[in-house]
């Protein structure tokens, strides 16, 4: 960009990659590359605006240089040289014109290739490229130094390839479409894990979406912050109340009601797979594979019962699973008819491929060494609205704590970086939680409402039918001997 910026501009345009502040890596906000792309493209209409408005100018200037023609026979002061003055003007203005235009042009090829080249980058992972650089290994061989699990690097670039080859396994046509349409969104092969999950929900019956009763069991006040290390602190509290439950939280910003949806994540169910539970590990399947229908409905039952009127301001917060159905929330047409959706913060989880509705503020803190986040093939989106932060700081499982799945992972590394994001100076940061604070305020006490949620039991399984049985043949009735008797009677008289 640097070779077409405007003469005596004082100096050349850059765009700028992924911010680092300390620990963490941004992507996305008002300092993410397209929002960048974005503030150029305004610039390049401005100076599109500004070219038209100087052909009009050098118009005009043509035409006092045509009504000075008869005049150039007059003394040199008043004729020729006014003449060749009015000439050079013109020529000036059409070339500050041909240079405005000439760099809107190059700004506009500017986002189309980046476009172009972040759909082919795309792709590439999505077919596996890069895993094998020795840079990802060398990423990859220190964070399974500190925890023997693949880091989320590893597990984004891993499932694009085995998604990808069932997609095309399953149906070939709707592999080409999804090459298509992710080209054309300049992200890659994501859309085959919904499909995968959706194949196995009808597959396999603990995986199918089932109706979930909502049973108000406490409210209670709270002390309430509205930090985003106060909301990673909620899904901890509700998830020691017990497996499946969620909460509400009701706060007053200056007299205007807000509300908090708290998610908690995967409760491993063990051998039950499948059963009450909405937030077992078939939970993550309803969320990548369904949407979250059925979560989705409770969510907006809790928030009637917990008093929340239609229009009121909403913030959903997850972890892990949880925050594939916060994510999910801000998608579901359906519940943003009902409530206005503001802010979701997701913590560990899955949801680059999620497209929340626009408008929709949204903070997605992923580890680098937490395979999760990476486990649906799709790094979050680089817009205006949409941040991901990527947490660096190395991590171990504590002495004598159960590994589960991985360092990165813990809930407690997560909320420490929430302080670390709303510390920073980084402006996409600063953006992001002014946002979140412009909804919940600077906090006080609020009031927390708590649902257990049930998952239906499965349809019990019919029985087999055997076929239907059929019919012997009958023989045909004979008519009585003659004198109306009985064949057996006649031959009894005949002996």
């Amino acid at each position: 960009m640097a070779e077409v910026t405007p003469s005596g501009s004082g100096g050349p345009i850059y765009l700028t990659g992924p911010a680092v502040d300390g620990s963490l890596q941004i992507r996305g906000g008002v300092g993410g590359i397209s929002f960048q792309l974005e503030e150029l493209i305004g610039g390049a209409e401005k100076l599109d605006a500004a070219a038209d408005e100087l052909a009009a100018v050098e118009v005009e200037v043509r035409r006092i240089w045509e009504d000075l023609c008869p005049y150039q026979n007059e003394p040199r002061p008043t004729g020729t040289a006014a003449l060749m003055d009015v000439g050079e003007a013109q020529w000036s203005v059409q070339a500050v014109r041909t240079e405005l235009q000439h760099i809107s042009r190059q700004v506009r090829q500017c986002k189309t290739d980046y476009e172009a080249a972040e759909a082919w980058a795309g792709l590439s992972r999505g077919m596996g490229a890069g895993l094998a650089s020795p840079d990802t290994l060398a990423r990859q061989a220190a964070d399974a130094w500190l925890g023997q699990v693949p880091n989320r690097e590893v597990a984004e670039l891993a499932t694009g390839p085995i998604a990808m080859a069932a997609l095309l396994a399953l149906s070939p046509e709707r592999f080409f479409m999804a090459i298509g349409a992710d080209l054309a969104a300049g992200r890659h092969i994501a859309a085959a894990v919904p499909l995968l999950t959706g194949v196995g929900g009808r597959s396999i019956s603990i995986l199918t979406p089932r109706p979930v009763t909502l049973e108000r069991q406490e409210t209670l006040p709270i002390e309430f912050d509205g930090s985003p290390a106060a909301l990673l602190e909620r899904t901890r509290v509700i998830t020691e109340r017990g497996e499946g439950y969620m909460e509400v939280i009701e706060v007053d910003n200056g007299g205007q009601k807000a509300y908090v949806v708290v998610v908690p994540g995967t409760q491993s169910a063990g051998d039950d797979m499948g059963g009450d539970n909405p937030f077992d590990e078939a939970g993550i399947a309803e969320g990548l594979g369904h949407s979250s229908a059925e979560i989705n409905k409770a969510v907006l039952q809790a928030l009637q019962e917990a008093g929340a009127e239609k229009g009121a301001s909403v913030v959903a917060v997850g972890y892990s699973q949880g925050g594939i159905h916060a994510m999910n929330l801000a998608a579901d047409e359906r519940f943003r008819n009902e409530y206005d959706m503001k802010y979701v913060l997701t913590a560990g989880s899955p949801v680059g491929g999620i497209p929340p509705a626009a408008g929709v503020s949204t903070l997605q803190l992923e580890h680098r060494q937490d395979w999760v986040p990476g486990a649906d093939a799709t790094p979050g989106p680089d817009t205006r609205d949409r941040v991901t932060v990527t947490l660096n700081q190395p991590v171990r499982t504590p002495e004598g704590d159960d590994g589960g799945l991985g360092p990165g992972h813990r809930l407690s590394n997560y909320e420490d970086g929430a302080r670390l994001v709303a510390a920073s100076d980084d402006p996409s940061l600063v953006a992001s939680t002014a946002v979140l604070g412009g909804v919940l305020g600077a906090g006080g006490t609020a009031t927390a409402t708590r649902f257990a949620l049930t998952r239906s039991k499965p349809p019990e399984p019919q029985p087999a039918r055997g076929p239907a049985p059929t019919p012997m043949p009958q023989p045909s009735p004979q008519p009585p001997p003659s004198g109306g008797q009985p064949a057996q009677a006649a031959k009894s008289t005949a002996r």
